[in-house]
């Protein structure tokens, strides 16, 4: 029997790394300000890695929707793959040259785009979407708070989020 309502639970769920980084922040502060010898310095410690967990995991929670939409998402050694009721493929993080979020499809996919295949469309609300926070995170030069900024607009249209720089000489 549990005693917290699913949609709180969910909530707390979601939210689980950006609450973790705030309960280490306010540890390291109670230790930082509180304490004299070995636990002083080491709640200046905890104060960084309180902070750094904590954006970190809010960046992450503002990523994650809802989930139980179709298909399922895996990210293996840099290769996203995309296996949905309809369509499906495999994209490799080092071979992409854009990233797109496409508003007008009911829900909102992105567009994952490689040279020599079909754009994959992956619907936000796929399972495992959550994953592709991390896998986006290292495509060079990514801007986290724009694609997330993004995510969260109201609109039906399609918006570049990324696209790879060619070094071509003119």
């Amino acid at each position: 029997m549990s005693f917290v309502r699913p949609q709180a639970r969910a909530a707390l769920w979601r939210w689980r790394e950006g609450l973790t980084g705030a309960a280490l922040l306010a540890l390291g502060l109670w230790w930082a300000l509180g304490t004299f010898g070995m636990l002083h310095w080491l709640g200046y410690a905890l104060i960084l890695a309180g902070i750094v967990l904590a954006i970190a995991g809010f960046q992450r929670a503002r990523f994650r929707t809802i989930q139980g939409g179709p298909g399922i998402v895996q990210v293996d050694e840099r290769q996203i793959a995309y296996f949905g009721p309809l369509t499906g493929g495999v994209v490799a993080l080092g071979e992409m040259t854009r990233l797109s979020l496409d508003r007008a499809a009911h829900p909102a996919h992105w567009v994952l785009s490689q040279p020599g295949q079909p754009d994959l469309y992956i619907p936000l609300t796929a399972g495992g979407s959550d994953l592709l926070f991390d896998a986006f995170a290292t495509l060079p030069g990514i801007r986290t708070e724009r694609m997330l900024a993004q995510m969260r607009r109201d609109s039906h249209d399609s918006i570049v989020i990324w696209q790879k720089h060619t070094n071509a000489l003119h």
